[in-house]
């Protein structure tokens, strides 16, 4: 459990540092590049999902938010084996969900401000996102990979 608080808190911490850099010193829709047709920064609002989707139902996310907190919180405490891939999935999650969660009850939306142009034809410029998004993303690669090795332990 305390690996998972020194892990979450301080990217919950840097996801809302970053958030109130954006928000003083970029303007909405406002693109600070980084890296000429590559990287940006920006401050972009998302009252929706990931890639902006079902946009205006922040409500509604909020209400799955907390579901999500809820369930994070009793797999943590239910698990008394620890388990390493499990913990830094649940850990990044638990990061991700507070970040987000924050945005929208503070806001009234998420703030996106990460905008990378991967010259991908269906996504050009990728969606923006945020640290809480990539701790997210990253807790269902990690969940992904955690099952295919618990499969193959178990065959």
């Amino acid at each position: 459990m305390r690996f998972i608080l020194f892990l979450s808190l301080p990217l919950y911490f840097l996801d809302q540092c970053t958030k109130q850099l954006v928000l003083r010193l970029i303007s909405p829709f406002e693109a600070r590049i980084i890296v000429p047709d590559f990287f940006s920064l920006v401050n972009v609002t998302n009252t929706g999902a990931a890639f902006g989707s079902f946009r205006g139902n922040n409500t509604f996310f909020v209400i799955i938010s907390i579901i999500a907190l809820v369930v994070v919180t009793v797999l943590l405490v239910r698990h008394s084996q620890p388990d390493p891939w499990r913990d830094l999935s649940l850990a990044l999650l638990l990061a991700g969900i507070l970040g987000n969660l924050t945005d929208r009850l503070v806001y009234g939306h998420v703030i996106d401000f990460l905008l990378f142009n991967l010259h991908i034809h269906y996504a050009d410029p990728w969606p923006a996102f945020n640290v809480a998004d990539s701790c997210i993303s990253i807790a269902a690669a990690l969940f992904i990979i955690h099952s295919f090795r618990k499969q193959k332990s178990a065959g």
